[in-house]
């Protein structure tokens, strides 16, 4: 299953997604990817440094997974959204050609930061193409995680990424600014069958649970509270999930169980990387390329276990 953590900039996502990758791995094989622009989950996770950035490996990511399909003229025209097809390279979790760390039993891998050559001329929705990529080719199985820590509030709109997942989590704080960004994220994704779970953060009481229950109903799906454990992780003390108090173990568990009820849809997700890839070759990349990358898209390819390469 795949897992994104969106929410307002300083809402604790970045905390959580790691909190819930750590306990991921109780169940199976985890891969979290840092896709924020201010890259902390390495930080959070414990990791001594991060791996080498996906982002900068891009045209080194096209050639990989462009493979043998004859539709993909070249790697200078495959695109962020170009979806597999028959004769790409598609890729399993643990899949050696993209760079991680291992720490605290997750595989790490990270977009990158900016660097001082984007300054002023380049979008962090260039290394996020990476992600998408990598997501579009991947066959996940049953028992495995990808945890993404995403772009902060409405911005994971920028691209196709936000409906690369199996659930987005998004991470409220009981305040008017905390649900604004939930109503927000909740209507752009309206329409593209995105399913939501909001996460309440930092709650330090019931006239806060109730708040969140009174903006977001029946989308609040649990909360953490005031933990010393966490504000010690964040400060860099040594932590481990056996220092997390039980009501953020029951927490972490709520989460999980429902990651895992959600069933796994192949026909959706092809469907949606076609409506991407689609709407990006209108608005800019065939004119960027020179060609109509709609042409891209196999209409015989099908999604899922079926079809992966061993």
């Amino acid at each position: 299953m795949r897992v994104a953590f969106v929410g307002k900039g300083g809402s604790g996502k970045t905390t959580l997604s790691s909190l819930f990758a750590r306990y991921a791995t109780r169940r199976g094989p985890v891969v979290a990817i840092d896709a924020d622009i201010n890259q902390h989950l390495g930080l959070v996770l414990g990791a001594a440094e991060p791996p080498p950035p996906l982002g900068g490996m891009l045209t080194e990511i096209k050639d990989y997974l462009r493979g043998g399909n004859p539709l993909i003229r070249d790697v200078a025209s495959m695109v962020k959204t170009t979806p597999p097809g028959r004769g790409s390279r598609l890729i399993r979790l643990d899949d050696p050609f993209f760079p991680s760390r291992r720490v605290e039993g997750v595989s790490l891998m990270v977009t990158g930061p900016f660097e001082e050559d984007d300054l002023g001329v380049a979008c962090y929705h260039s290394k996020l193409g990476a992600v998408e990529l990598y997501l579009n080719h991947l066959v996940d199985g049953p028992g495995e995680y990808v945890v993404v820590d995403m772009t902060a509030g409405a911005d994971s709109f920028a691209s196709g990424l936000f409906t690369r997942f199996d659930l987005t989590i998004l991470v409220a704080e009981p305040t008017r600014q905390g649900v604004s960004v939930y109503r927000q994220y909740r209507d752009h994704a309206a329409g593209f069958d995105v399913e939501i779970a909001v996460v309440g953060n930092k709650v330090h009481s019931p006239e806060d649970v109730g708040f969140l229950r009174e903006h977001v109903g029946d989308d609040l799906l649990t909360w953490f509270g005031h933990s010393p454990a966490i504000r010690g992780m964040e400060q860099g003390r040594p932590f481990t999930l056996d220092d997390l108090e039980p009501a953020g173990h029951q927490a972490l568990a709520t989460l999980l169980d429902r990651l895992d009820a959600q069933p796994k849809d192949w026909p959706k997700f092809g469907r949606q990387a076609a409506e991407f890839h689609i709407r990006n070759a209108h608005a800019w990349a065939n004119r960027a390329t020179g060609q109509d990358l709609v042409a891209q898209i196999d209409p015989g390819f099908v999604y899922g276990p079926a079809v992966a390469t061993p």
